[in-house]
């Protein structure tokens, strides 16, 4: 038989206050004696004031032994409470001349206030012990720190004020429940752990702090779950056919955890990690780490007509890191998509620069064969995508080995024209992946997607050649992409598809079905047709194979490729905003953005200040065979203004000689010095177009190939 409760005891009352509510934060432990007949709270029994502890703690009910009870229940009920006006009161009012008697319960009622400690005083509401304000410059308000709801910062019987902390205050059911979770080793101030002071001013105001151990140092494995490695990828996309919890050791299915927190994982393959070795943030840690570094780094300069906060670029980003889960937490939702405020796609790659570290790594390349050069480069063992790239300009026909610094993004913005031109795409416009068996023998379709994505985080050109198609299945996945006839372009599948889709009635359908029967057997696409309208359904069943499943293994490599610097992650948190850059060609300068483009340094006088937004204006009404893209590729190397910004800014300076002077290194134009704008005119003219026809034609047999 349990004596502590039996069954049916909360029924039964307490013998002092004659309540049978079985409360323990507010009474006590209610305590049942079935041999004696006999119920107490703990708390009516300890603060009852004729009776004192005169047995062991094993004895009778806490060490207060039966007939010491039964003396003072009787005692007790010769006693009237103040409150209730019923016998039974059994404590009262330690104040000198104070007749006032009152039940536990009753004297909780009105605000008394019960010492648990020393002599186990109590007072009643006209002589309890108060705490003094020292600080009345206070607001409104102010959040208890237990619960963190408003209280009013003034001591009162229900809001107590830490004596350690002057700012700490908390209610006093509160602090009360804590108290009796933590135990005296474990209750201290909420704010500056202090434990002696604290608990002194706490048991002075009636907080009874129990001797016992802390709640949750009682649980039987209480803290296991810490002992346990996280285990589990948490990618946006997991590659692995066995689940995001399969981990093999060893393998490239080992789950390796995040370096910072340990409470996100991936597996070695599913982030493109060779070993365990090396270095993998979670999404959260990563965008933190990029915050504390943006102080220190270093402006870059943004395109004019983005003019967008540098500070913005940060502040933006989703929720702060999270405290570290256990594994049988709730695990975050990577798909925030939906929750993500929109970004500029300039302060998105401007974040992921924050990444280049100072260290740099020179690339050697021939002008004459950028491709391969590149190729070489990106390749090589001891070429990091994080560091700061140099470009040297060799020439392989030059026997005296003479090397020229060049233009990181001018040798991008070639890049970015070779790539768009090379065998991994196909298409004439918008670009869909080939299926190339020597591509993919060269493993071109990763170091394609690794070229894309180092050129967009350095500072090179907008892409523009993917594909919708290309892009929804990068950004979204093949499974929400739709491919249309324009993807399409092998002139054979395409007229294949035309027919099938032209079809009027069901001998034209089945006519062309049958002349092609092999080719829809081939690719897993044979139908019984047996209605016109099933054509719609194989002409989609045909756009889906020839333009994503046809292509499923290069996809798969460009996508991994894509992952250097964290840029595939990003297209898919913010697609919208890449969609712009990577699928549209930048829209045409006008003279207005190259005048805002270029910083004006000194000049000798206004006039050569004139000459130049005369000579822009003159390009812009078609009145020169001169462009202005022809203009910023003379100073820059590049066509376009980058989605990153240049960095340097473009400057403009000038020369005492007859002709311009670009300096691509320092994205620097020096403007001649002549007398009449005609001569300005037709030295600009001459300088760039000429300067702009020898470089196309150094490098024109290799783009023939």
């Amino acid at each position: 038989m349990n004596e502590n409760k039996p069954s049916g005891s909360q029924n039964l009352a307490c013998v002092f206050c004659r309540k049978s509510e079985d409360c323990p934060n507010k009474y006590g432990e209610k305590k049942t004696k079935e041999k004696w007949n006999l119920t107490v709270h703990y708390y009516c029994l300890l603060m009852s004031s004729g009776i004192w502890q005169r047995g062991k703690e094993e004895e009778g009910v806490y060490g207060f032994l039966k007939e010491d009870i039964r003396k003072e229940v009787n005692r007790a009920s010769k006693l009237k409470c103040c409150v209730c006006k019923k016998n039974g009161a059994s404590i009262g009012c330690v104040a000198p001349r104070c007749k006032r008697s009152y039940h536990f319960p009753c004297g909780l009622q009105r605000e008394c206030i019960f010492q648990f400690t020393g002599n186990f005083a109590s007072f009643c509401w006209k002589h309890r012990p108060v705490q003094i304000n020292s600080c009345s410059n206070y607001r409104d308000s102010l959040p208890c720190t237990i619960c963190l709801e408003y209280v009013a910062p003034v001591p009162t019987y229900s809001v107590l004020r830490s004596p350690c902390c002057k700012n700490a205050w908390f209610h006093r059911d509160c602090v009360q429940v804590q108290a009796i979770n933590a135990g005296v080793f474990f209750f201290r101030c909420t704010i500056c752990n202090n434990s002696d002071i604290f608990q002194k001013e706490m048991l002075r105001m009636g907080i009874h702090i129990p001797e016992k151990d802390a709640s949750w140092e009682l649980e039987e494995n209480a803290y296991q779950e810490l002992l346990e490695h996280y285990e589990h990828c948490d990618v946006r996309r997991c590659r692995c056919k066995e689940g995001r919890d399969y981990n093999v050791p060893d393998s490239k299915w080992e789950i390796k955890r995040c370096q910072c927190c340990g409470s996100r994982g991936t597996h070695l393959a599913c982030s493109s990690l060779s070993s365990c070795e090396q270095n993998w943030e979670c999404v959260e840690c990563r965008g933190i780490i990029y915050s504390s570094d943006f102080q220190k780094a270093k402006k870059h300069a943004l395109p004019i007509s983005n003019n967008v906060a540098i500070a913005d670029c940060l502040l933006e980003e989703s929720s702060p890191k999270l405290p570290r889960q256990s594994p049988g937490a709730q695990r975050k939702d990577l798909l925030r998509q939906g929750s993500k405020i929109r970004r500029d796609v300039s302060s998105i790659l401007t974040e992921l620069g924050f990444q280049i570290k100072r260290k740099t790594k020179s690339l050697y390349i021939n002008k004459a064969n950028i491709w391969n050069s590149a190729l070489d480069g990106f390749r090589n063992q001891k070429f990091n995508p994080s560091y700061t790239i140099e470009i040297t300009y060799v020439n392989e026909n030059d026997h005296s080995g003479r090397e020229h610094p060049g233009s990181k993004q001018e040798f991008l913005s070639l890049l970015m024209q070779h790539l768009e031109n090379s065998p991994v795409f196909e298409g004439s416009l918008s670009k869909n992946l080939s299926l190339n068996p020597q591509a993919l023998k060269e493993n071109l379709y990763y170091e394609a997607g690794k070229m894309l994505a180092i050129s967009l985080v350095h500072g090179g050109p907008s892409p523009g050649f993917l594909s919708k198609t290309l892009f929804d299945c990068l950004a979204y996945g093949p499974e929400h992409s739709q491919p249309v006839l324009e993807d399409v372009s092998d002139f054979d599948v395409a007229q294949t598809i035309i027919r099938i889709n032209t079809a009027t009635n069901m001998v034209e359908l089945n006519s062309v079905i049958n002349e092609c029967y092999h080719y829809l057997e081939l690719i897993g696409c044979p139908r019984l047709i047996t209605t016109l309208s099933d054509k719609d359904v194989l002409v989609r069943n045909i756009l889906v194979f020839h333009v994503i499943k046809r292509v499923h293994i290069p996809f798969e490599s460009f996508k991994q490729g894509l992952k250097t610097l964290g840029v595939l992650e990003k297209i898919q948190t913010y697609p919208e905003a890449f969609y712009s850059i990577l699928c549209h060609k930048p829209e045409n300068l006008s003279a207005q953005i190259l005048r805002e483009l270029f910083t004006v340094h000194t000049l000798p006088d206004v006039e050569v200040l004139e000459f130049w937004n005369s000579y822009l204006q003159t390009i812009e009404e078609g009145k020169s065979a001169t462009t202005l893209e022809d203009i910023l590729v003379f100073a820059t190397g590049c066509y376009s203004i980058p989605p990153a910004g240049f960095n340097p800014a473009p400057s403009i300076e000038y020369l005492r000689m007859d002709f311009p002077l670009g300096n691509k290194c320092s994205n620097c134009l020096a403007l001649p010095i002549t007398n009449t704008y005609k001569e300005f005119q037709e030295n600009m003219d001459f300088a760039i177009r000429n300067t702009l026809r020898l470089e196309k034609e150094e490098s024109s047999h290799y783009l023939e190939h």
